[in-house]
């Protein structure tokens, strides 16, 4: 069945009839959910079955952001606490690498409990503490190099045990003045400044399966558009200096970063380069107008689409839960706020 190049959410724990229905007919390739969709362990299953059926697709991707720290949507009492992207890298160096992978593997494992198959991880923006704290403590290390091992890291942990990662937010957020979500940041820094430091990371898990691209724009590349909307920005900085090549879905959609209606916002998305797009609120008549705006896989995005989900590993590493959540707190002991 022929999937349309967009990923949407659902208004709350169950999955309403009308809901369904539209998935039904728009047939997105994708699902991601928030905490107002996540209760407990069964209904999230259940949830989660309910979005597949709907489209007729066992393999649709269901993803969620579970980085840890402030974004984390599956949390206590069913679920463990994880701790932000920062506090890995504030770990001693020897446990750095070995106590990151550690963690995104037992996310993978609480994931892949619940047919969960996507994990919008690792954060590979390189943070300037000048900037906005939009990224702040969701970033691994304040060097683009420290970033870039634990984001390894953090991939390795989640195909682990099958479930794929979003690298995101490319080409970089970290200069960023402005949080996207509520308004369109402008970063001045040169194309060569960029390349320097914000482009690394990416540039090093070029290599991995899906990112997500940022709403914000890049004066030196495009003084215009955000590069999610900008075909300069993603040719040359994204498929060009960075060299990925893999699935390139958006940001949300719906984040105030972005202006119009959105038919036009995902079609422009789209124009530009994009292979997916996101759309997370659950607001059906928002969906019903990327819908609109939003065409059928075809061409380069649908191989891309296709070799992500490839990607799956078809065995999960052998894990001893019990064994890695003690290795985990111990590995914290003492280092986290209660």
């Amino acid at each position: 069945m022929t999937a349309r190049a967009c990923i949407l959410g659902c208004a709350g724990p169950v999955l309403t009839s009308e809901e369904a229905a539209f998935f039904r007919r728009a047939r997105p390739w994708g699902f991601i959910l928030f905490r107002r969709n996540i209760e407990t362990p069964d209904q999230t299953r259940a949830l989660v079955n309910a979005l597949r059926e709907s489209v007729g697709r066992e393999d649709a991707p269901v993803l969620v952001d579970q980085e840890g720290g402030r974004v984390q949507r599956l949390g206590p009492p069913h679920w463990r606490r994880y701790p932000a992207g920062r506090a890995y890298g504030e770990l001693p160096v020897e446990d750095r690498r070995e106590i990151t992978r550690l963690g995104a593997r037992l996310i993978a494992h609480d994931l892949a409990a619940l047919g969960i198959n996507v994990d919008c991880l690792p954060v590979l923006d390189v943070p300037d503490p000048q900037m906005h704290e939009v990224i702040g403590d969701r970033a691994y290390d304040p060097t683009p190099e420290g970033v870039a091992l634990l984001g390894r890291a953090a991939c390795e942990g989640l195909m682990a045990g099958g479930v794929l990662p979003v690298v995101k937010h490319i080409p970089g957020h970290g200069r960023a003045r402005a949080d996207s979500h509520l308004e369109l940041p402008v970063v001045d820094a040169s194309r060569a400044e960029l390349e320097a430091r914000d482009f690394i990371p990416f540039q090093a898990l070029s290599d991995m399966p899906m990112a997500m691209s940022a709403h914000v724009v890049y004066a030196d590349l495009d003084p215009s558009l955000p590069a999610t909307l900008s075909r300069r920005v993603l040719d040359v900085a994204v498929r060009g200096i960075i060299g990925f090549d893999g699935l390139l879905m958006t940001d949300d959609l719906s984040m105030k970063a972005l202006g119009g209606d959105f038919d036009d916002r995902a079609a422009a998305a789209l124009d530009a380069g994009c292979d997916m797009i996101l759309h997370c609120n659950g607001d059906i008549a928002e969906m019903q107008a990327v819908a609109q705006g939003t065409w059928f896989l075809e061409g380069r995005a649908a191989e891309r689409a296709y070799a992500a989900l490839q990607r799956t590993p078809k065995r999960v590493e052998p894990f001893d839960a019990a064994a890695a959540n003690a290795r985990f707190d111990a590995a914290f002991a003492g280092r986290l706020a209660a």
